[in-house]
């Protein structure tokens, strides 16, 4: 796994991540920049957020990485987040990356809310669409070198 190698997890759909790792530039509707981080152990990742939509500022941090609650003696199923933004919302989401393809569902698997975008053959761009019931809004990220 890269960024200084944090990630020691061998679960092969949390390691799927690790292609997001690393600063993104943001466009289209929603401008900025993210930035993806391993926590130490590689269980989970961090995305750190800001940006500009709707003419407000969104900053925030999300947790990516599967649920072990107290007592559990096996993660669950599905790589699920959290978002924690500047106005108090949190923000409950399920990533799945199949090939090429990141579906980021809002809520949970299956929900008519999820943004779905390709990688680029090169893995330095992600193109794609937030769609939810009423509306939607495409968004483009390129890896900052």
């Amino acid at each position: 796994m890269s960024e200084n190698n944090t990630a020691q997890h061998t679960d092969n759909g949390i390691r799927s991540l690790d292609r997001l790792v690393g600063t993104w530039e943001v466009s289209g509707e929603a401008t900025g920049r993210v930035t993806y981080s391993w926590l130490p152990g590689g269980h989970f990742l961090k995305q750190e957020i800001d940006l500009e939509q709707g003419g407000r500022r969104v900053t925030g941090i999300e947790i990516i990485g599967r649920e072990k609650p107290f007592g559990a003696e096996e993660p669950g199923p599905d790589l699920k987040s959290r978002f924690y933004g500047d106005e108090g919302e949190t923000l409950d989401y399920v990533y799945e990356i199949e090939g090429d393809v990141l579906t980021i569902w809002g809520g949970e698997k299956g929900s008519p809310a999820y943004y779905r975008a390709h990688f680029s053959a090169d893995g330095d761009t992600i193109a794609g669409d937030w769609v939810w019931p009423g509306g939607g809004y495409h968004a483009e990220q390129t890896r900052v070198r």
